[in-house]
């Protein structure tokens, strides 16, 4: 095993995690400040795309982090039928979904039952179809919606935070069924389909539009939180979460619901609202409307 795959089992996940979550929201402008420059010279993040591009009008690293973009700095896609990338950064997989397991890298796959630690829940999609977006600490942080739906659940899974780089993601045996997440159950038009938040070494949150700050506190046994009747209804394309650091975004759809794009090779580049696949006919009017 190599030291950069030993060393994500022996650190202490957590507490780096915390200390980042501190160091990241420091309002000492010589601090926060050092760091934004950092990271835009090290990943070259584009500046100008963002609605405030003076780095010294960012309270803290983590405003920066989690900046918002000018309009139309993502262009929605404009067939009606059109799947949307969530987020911004590179496709880590996407295909069919064989006999309930999902493709993490060469040799390593993990089941939707463990995913959403819910083996009933698992169920509509144990032949359906999954993509699954790596966000670097270059991209645009804010996840979106890829159809349309109304929340129905949340589930947030206690687990380790080892990395999500590539080279953790091909070496560690189910790395996604194994992190800290948050399940977010939709039920739209379509059908039902599920978002999952994983969290990741040094990844100090994870906030809903919904729930404001979901993670931290990380936790210690499985959480649900029932939203049906809630009306908490998202548009395709509108902001559904953001991370507080870099990890994966995975949207799971049942059988059927879309086919997804042929280009979607891992390591692709994606961008939020960009087509990654073509919608079926729809099968239900969503809850409530």
């Amino acid at each position: 095993m190599k030291p950069s795959v030993l060393v994500q089992y022996v650190l202490p996940h957590r507490l780096l995690s915390r200390l980042v979550m501190w160091g990241t929201r420091w309002t000492f402008a010589p601090w926060k400040n050092f760091l934004i420059r950092r990271i835009v010279k090290a990943y070259r993040v584009d500046f100008d795309e963002a609605v405030t591009s003076d780095l010294a009008a960012y309270a803290h690293f983590n405003a920066f982090f989690t900046r918002a973009l000018k309009t139309g700095a993502r262009p929605q896609a404009d067939e009606s039928d059109a799947l949307l990338c969530p987020a911004d950064g590179k496709i880590s997989q996407a295909g069919a979904i064989e006999s309930g397991r999902v493709f993490q890298a060469k040799g390593q796959s993990y089941s939707v039952a463990e995913l959403l630690a819910d083996p009933d829940a698992a169920i509509p999609y144990v032949q359906g179809s999954f993509v699954t977006v790596y966000l670097s600490p270059r991209d645009y942080h804010r996840v979106h919606m890829p159809l349309a739906g109304e929340l129905i659940e949340t589930v947030h899974v206690p687990g380790r935070l080892f990395s999500v780089a590539p080279f953790a993601v091909a070496a560690i045996p189910r790395l996604f069924a194994r992190n800290e997440r948050l399940v977010c159950h939709f039920e739209g038009e379509y059908g039902s389909f599920v978002v999952v938040l994983v969290g990741a070494m040094l990844v100090s949150g994870i906030e809903t539009v919904w729930g404001d700050v979901e993670v931290p506190p990380y936790a210690s046994r499985i959480t649900r939180r029932d939203w049906r009747g809630r009306g908490i209804r998202l548009a395709r394309g509108a902001e559904m979460g953001r991370f507080n650091m870099g990890s994966t975004a995975i949207v799971l759809l049942p059988t059927g619901v879309a086919k997804l794009g042929d280009a979607l090779a891992p390591e692709s580049p994606v961008r939020v609202g960009q087509a990654i696949g073509r919608l079926a006919s729809p099968i239900n009017t969503p809850p409530g409307r």
